[in-house]
């Protein structure tokens, strides 16, 4: 019904069958139309299990067409494009269920494949958490405080790296020097990190402080000192502050993946905004989620 002319349905049955050369040389092409099709019938039907996926294909182009060209050309064109439609509307009533069927398998395993990924990401997330970890550990046996603070900075730019907060690694402006920079929920952060065997004071936070009021008005500061910060200096920045702190037991929290990186910044920024204060522990963050 949608060919008239013989070279064409040729052509096409030709086209459908490329993957199957087997069945090709069974058709006899020099008969009418009609008859090659019942050939072609008869050979699907007789091994419904090889060509399950061919006759499926050949049902379902077939019930897609919307336009019959080499109809359109012929003498009686009106009443030739009229049954092809016919039978096309005929076809796609049968293959209906089929399309639903195979929307669903799509569905389904479009659903599998994306959950094998996240299962993947997964595994590939926690494997670089373990391995940071690890390294963390090493980093605290270590005997040469600059070696450390070398490995440390590196460290610090994975761990970043890993959570896609954009890091920058130190650098050096006029009168100044940064430790590190990031971006996190369209907030701009210099870093500052130290592992110093004492924990950081006042001086240092105010040093802090004055570097990021002389940046953007967006601009926030994370400063990391592994072995904390004295009470005096905390209790400055305890009503008004420009920046987080972070310190040795937040990082194991996070590298043993009892909270994640980006939350536990957003906590503490949150906290900062509603208090003023610069320090969250991350033990009372937990107790909270408890």
């Amino acid at each position: 019904m949608i060919f008239w002319n013989k070279k064409p349905f040729q052509t096409y049955v030709r086209a459908m069958l490329k993957d199957h050369s087997e069945i090709l040389p069974r058709l006899d092409f020099t008969a009418t139309k009609r008859e090659v099709s019942g050939q072609l019938v008869e050979l699907l039907r007789a091994n419904e299990a090889r060509y399950l996926d061919l006759t499926v294909a050949l049902m379902l182009d077939i019930a897609a067409m919307e336009t019959f060209p080499n109809l359109a050309s012929q003498v009686d064109a009106d009443d030739m494009v009229a049954k092809a439609q016919a039978a096309v509307a005929e076809l796609k009533r049968w293959t209906a269920k089929q399309r639903e069927v195979m929307a669903e398998h799509e569905e389904h395993a479009a659903t599998i494949a994306q959950s094998a990924r996240k299962a993947q990401d997964g595994r590939v997330f926690a494997q670089a958490h373990d391995d940071l970890r690890q390294r963390f550990l090493v980093m605290h046996t270590a005997t040469n405080p600059h070696k450390r603070g070398t490995e440390f900075e590196g460290f610090i730019n994975e761990l970043f790296v890993l959570y896609d907060l954009e890091p920058r690694a130190s650098y050096v402006m006029e009168h100044e020097q940064i430790d590190g920079a990031f971006a996190f929920d369209t907030d701009h952060y210099v870093l500052e990190a130290k592992w110093w065997k004492d924990a950081i004071g006042r001086r240092e936070l105010d040093v802090f402080k004055a570097n990021i009021e002389r940046k953007g008005k967006n601009t926030l500061g994370l400063y990391i000192s592994m072995n904390g910060f004295t009470s005096d200096a905390v209790a400055v920045y305890s009503f008004s502050t420009p920046f987080i702190t972070m310190d040795g037991l937040d990082f194991m929290a996070v590298l043993e993946q009892r909270i994640r990186l980006d939350e536990l910044i957003r906590r503490k920024k949150r906290h900062a905004s509603e208090t003023g204060h610069c320090s969250l522990p991350v033990a009372k963050i937990l107790s909270e989620a408890d």
